[in-house]
C-alpha cells in the first residue's frame, strides 16, 4: 500500500493540506500515527480515497454531517445501493427547492428593477418603497401543504402498479420518497408483486404527486385497475 506525506496525499486527492487537517479534526479522516523515531506522518492510498470521497460528496451538496452518514452506510456490509439512492434523491429535492426559491428571488428583483424610474430623488425610489412596505414579492411564499390543499382527514388507499424495480432496495427507495410527501400516512411496496399500497390524503397528496415522485426516483407507476 503506497504511503506518502500529507502534501502528496493532498495533491493526489485534489485538495490542499489544510482541507485534510480539517477533515481530521471533524473525524472524517483518521490521522495516521507519527513514527516512533520521529519524522512525518504517512498517509496511505485508502486515506487518499476517503478524502477524495468526502470532497466529491461536498461538491454535489452534501453537508459534512450527511457525508459522515454516507461514510457509515458505505462501511455497513448490510447496506445496499437503495440506502444511498434515497439520500441522493433527498439531496436532489433540496437542490430543486433552492433553485425554485432562487428563481422567485430573481423574478422579484426583475419586477423591482422594471418598476424603477432609473433616476430622481430617493423619495421616488420604487425599490426602496417596495422593501419598506414588504411588497417585494407577489406572495408570502408557499403555504403549508395542510392549509394550501385542503383537508387532511379524508384518507384513502391507492394501489399503484410499478415498473423498473430490480430488488428490495428499489422497493425501499420508493417507500422512502413517497413517504416524505406531505399527506402520505403509510406506504407499502411489494417487490415481488411490483405494487404499492399508499394511504394518503387526496387533497394534500393527490395521486399525480405520488406518481411524479416515483418517476423522479427512476421508476414508473400507474394506478392499478379494478
Amino acid at each position: 500500500m503506497t504511503r506518502q506525506t500529507i502534501g502528496r496525499a493532498a495533491r493526489a486527492a485534489g485538495v490542499n493540506v489544510e482541507t485534510i487537517r480539517f477533515y481530521e479534526r471533524r473525524g472524517l479522516v483518521r490521522q495516521p500515527p507519527r513514527p516512533a523515531h520521529g519524522g512525518t506522518r504517512e498517509y496511505d492510498s485508502d486515506t487518499v480515497a476517503r478524502v477524495r470521497f468526502v470532497r466529491q460528496a461536498q461538491e454535489i451538496g452534501f453537508t459534512l454531517r450527511e457525508v459522515t452518514e454516507l461514510l457509515s452506510v458505505r462501511a455497513d456490509p448490510a447496506a445496499d445501493c437503495g440506502d444511498v439512492r434515497v439520500r441522493a434523491i433527498g439531496k436532489r429535492d433540496e437542490v430543486e427547492a433552492k433553485v425554485a426559491q432562487l428563481l422567485r428571488i430573481r423574478d422579484a428583483l426583475n419586477r423591482l428593477i422594471a418598476s424603477c424610474p432609473g433616476g430622481g430623488g430617493l423619495g421616488a425610489c420604487t425599490i426602496l418603497e417596495a422593501m419598506e412596505h414588504g411588497s417585494t414579492t407577489d406572495d408570502a411564499g408557499p403555504a403549508h401543504p395542510a392549509t394550501a390543499r385542503g383537508r387532511t382527514n379524508a384518507m384513502k388507499t391507492t394501489e399503484l402498479v410499478l415498473e423498473g424495480m430490480h430488488c428490495d432496495g428499489c422497493a425501499r427507495t420508493i417507500e422512502a420518497v413517497v413517504g416524505r410527501i406531505a399527506g402520505v400516512r403509510k406506504v407499502e411496496v411489494a417487490f415481488e408483486e411490483c405494487r404499492a399500497r399508499i394511504l394518503h390524503d387526496p387533497a394534500g397528496a393527490p395521486v399525480a404527486d405520488l406518481i411524479d415522485a416515483i418517476r423522479k426516483a427512476g421508476f414508473q407507476a400507474a394506478v392499478a385497475g379494478p
